[in-house]
């Protein structure tokens, strides 16, 4: 039986080499194909996120001639810029060829996007009643790497040893949502509520979750308590991102 990762590999596949064929002239180029390929890479979270950018930027292949070609004079140039670009989406497919965990959730959430942030939440609801400890602490760091990605595209400065609710103040006085920051009584007991749920989230996982080992005594969460846990950081995590797009619009 062909795994999902084994067909989303061949996609990726066949869709280099549509490519290729017509970077390099060939008269046999399957180029009915590109739509629909693209379509499946660039709609799936697990590839989105590694999909070469100019297949993301161009919709059919007239788009990627034109890029192609003044890019680079040649079929050996193109050739290796398709393959390298190429490389990092085939590698993570072959990697794991029968698992449906493709990509960590560190490599899904290097770009940004709210398919990938989903995914993410989506996993670590998945854990909650098997490893309801360890669900809780993926919550917690889906959180805590949104707000560095954040402040590092902001080019904010953070100790790497800081703690999440440092982490989420800074990432909330950068994007203007911290609630001093507002004088509307509602907007501040809004964004009060949501500093004081990064801060339960960081010590419920301090408490409850397997970041750190703990005694005969510890209390172990149940699938609600993860639940809870994950819902949260999937919605606050959701509410960042959001803000950071619009605010880089602006």
């Amino acid at each position: 039986m062909t795994t999902e990762s084994e067909s989303l590999l061949d996609a990726a596949e066949v869709l280099q080499t549509v490519l290729v064929a017509e970077a390099t002239g060939s008269t046999h180029s399957r180029s009915a194909d590109y739509l629909p390929l693209r379509k499946v890479l660039l709609n799936h979270p697990l590839t989105k996120d590694v999909l070469p950018a100019f297949v993301r930027k161009c919709r059919d292949l007239h788009q990627f001639w034109q890029f192609i070609k003044a890019e680079f004079g040649t079929y050996a140039e193109r050739r290796q810029f398709i393959w390298e670009q190429f490389r990092p989406l085939v590698d993570a497919l072959e990697t794991s060829p029968g698992s449906p965990a493709l990509l960590t959730d560190a490599q899904l959430l290097s770009r940004l996007s709210a398919e990938a942030i989903q995914a993410v939440w989506q996993r670590a609801l998945d854990r909650r009643g098997t490893d309801p400890e360890g669900a809780i602490t993926s919550a917690r760091g889906l959180l805590e790497t949104v707000c560095k990605h954040i402040l590092d595209d902001l080019s904010v400065a953070y100790d790497e040893d800081a703690d999440l609710p440092k982490l989420y103040g800074l990432t909330a006085a950068s994007l203007q949502i911290s609630p001093s920051q507002h004088t509307e009584k509602v907007f501040k007991q809004i964004l009060g509520g949501c500093t004081a749920v990064v801060e339960g989230l960081g010590a419920l996982r301090s408490r409850l979750g397997d970041a750190h080992g703990g005694g005969p005594r510890k209390v172990k969460p149940a699938a609600r308590h993860a639940q809870l846990a994950v819902n949260l950081a999937g919605a606050m995590t959701s509410f960042l991102v959001e803000t950071w797009e619009v605010r880089k619009a602006k």
